[in-house]
């Protein structure tokens, strides 16, 4: 019995020298799929090249279009798509090219550029295939990503030196007009300003809030009352009447609507936190805000808002005075952007994605809390060098990016504390002139409002 092999190679070998017709129709029809096989490998990949080529005028062609989406109607997308694209796509054995281009706004703005073209193909169409359609498509997006910015903005005594407090002003000014022509409609990015100085400013008119701790306070601010009393007794056979008097003397706290508004560190560890301020004063710790009458209180806070004359307003009306204590300025910066208290929270839509974004600008090292009149402790309750807690890593841990700002335009030391506190290295800044202020400023601004190609 043959094996299979030998049978194999007998009937090889009888295929070889046969001459017949319908041989030689087999084998004319076996070098079909040989050839559509090799015609395939290469006319795919000229395809596939110019389908490479054709996706970077995509990308390019959404970009440009999205400078003047909002403001063009649909045949003018159309007719300005075609253009861009024309002139970026070098290709001309590409035919049948189609370009259509939409623009929407819902969920935040996007154009959306497809692209079609057929390609000649050298070798399938032996087999019946005399071209390959190739496609592509890019999304160019902005305004998908909303923006909350919390400003943590230094307004003590040494801002009043080297021009700084102007150049601040100026800075923000700018950073406030970025923000503002970066959002489509309102709501797309919401700013909250936070003067700081040893303390900060919640607003006078918020005397009678159930947030406040009044401990303090009241102890401190207020007038003693003094009162009589006298009574008459008779003494004696003969009844004399005596009389004897007595003083008590009272403390009487002010009213409370003579509070300047200002608010100093909460009790610790709620000084490191945006724990709800819940409970009352006689809780031990209090998770309340406690009430100070700081002589060198800044000016009123501004919790989220897209009111844009009201932001520069406050900006304008900035004064420098008092003592630096940046952690009270970082925390209530965070406090601004998920609400309590004083402030609220616009609640986020989820159709979008947000940014949380925190600016610290500070001219100098700390110098004085509620507890401390010395740098060190005053640093620790922000970062605590070592094991890296404290509010800094506190916020960090939320999500929230943090950008510091270091304003040295007298010889101070460099912030280490600032440049910790920031979530990367290079979203700290330390310039030595004012000017240079509105120069980190811009930087921020632009990198918080850059357009991107989603897909």
């Amino acid at each position: 019995m043959m094996t299979f092999w030998t049978k194999l190679c007998h009937a090889i070998g009888a295929f070889r020298i046969a001459r017949a017709g319908n041989v030689a129709i087999t084998f004319a029809l076996t070098t079909l799929p040989v050839i559509g096989t090799v015609g395939f490998a290469v006319d795919y990949s000229h395809a596939n090249s110019v389908k490479v080529a054709m996706q970077a005028a995509l990308d390019s062609t959404a970009l440009m279009l999205s400078k003047d989406a909002a403001t063009m109607t649909t045949g003018d997308l159309q007719t300005k798509a075609l253009n861009y694209f024309s002139a970026l796509f070098t290709r001309p054995e590409a035919t049948n090219i189609a370009i259509a281009a939409t623009y929407t706004a819902s969920g935040g703005s996007q154009v959306v550029v497809n692209g079609s073209a057929k390609v000649p193909t050298k070798f399938l169409g032996i087999i019946g295939y005399n071209d390959i359609v190739v496609n592509g498509s890019s999304t160019s997006k902005w305004g998908s990503s909303r923006l909350r910015v919390a400003l943590a903005l230094d307004n003590t005594g040494s801002m009043s030196s080297d021009g700084k407090m102007t150049a601040l002003k100026s800075a923000t000014k700018g950073l406030l007009t970025q923000l503002q022509n970066a959002a489509g409609t309102n709501g797309d990015v919401y700013v909250s300003i936070i003067p700081f100085s040893k303390d900060v400013n919640v607003g006078s008119s918020n005397y009678a809030g159930n947030w406040i701790d009044w401990t303090d306070w009241d102890d401190d601010n207020g007038h003693d009352t003094s009162t009589t009393t006298c009574t008459t007794t008779k003494t004696g056979k003969s009844g004399t009447a005596k009389k004897k008097c007595s003083t008590t003397t009272t403390w009487v706290p002010d009213n409370h609507n003579t509070w300047n508004g200002c608010i100093t560190d909460r009790d610790q560890n709620y000084d490191q936190t945006v724990t709800a301020p819940t409970g009352s004063a006689s809780d031990n710790p209090t998770k309340l805000f406690p009430a100070e009458q700081y002589d060198s209180c800044p000016v009123k806070m501004m919790g989220l808002s897209y009111n844009w004359t009201a932001m520069n307003s406050l900006v304008d009306s900035m004064q420098p005075d008092g003592n630096t204590n940046q952690p009270i300025g970082l925390v209530w910066a965070w406090q601004s952007l998920v609400g309590g208290g004083p402030l609220t929270a616009p609640a986020k839509d989820s159709n979008y994605q947000y940014q949380d974004v925190i600016i610290l600008m500070s001219d100098g090292l700390n110098t004085a809390d509620r507890w401390y009149s010395a740098q060190t402790p005053v640093d620790n309750r922000m970062y605590q060098t070592g094991n890296g807690s404290g509010t800094c890593a506190n916020i960090k841990a939320t999500g929230v990016t943090i950008y510091t700002i270091q304003v040295n335009t007298g010889g101070d030391p460099l912030s280490t504390l600032l440049q910790n506190c920031a979530s990367t290295s290079d979203k700290f800044w330390m310039v030595t002139n004012s000017s240079g202020l509105g120069t980190v400023f811009n930087a921020i601004g632009t990198n918080l409002t850059q357009l991107r190609v989603a897909k």
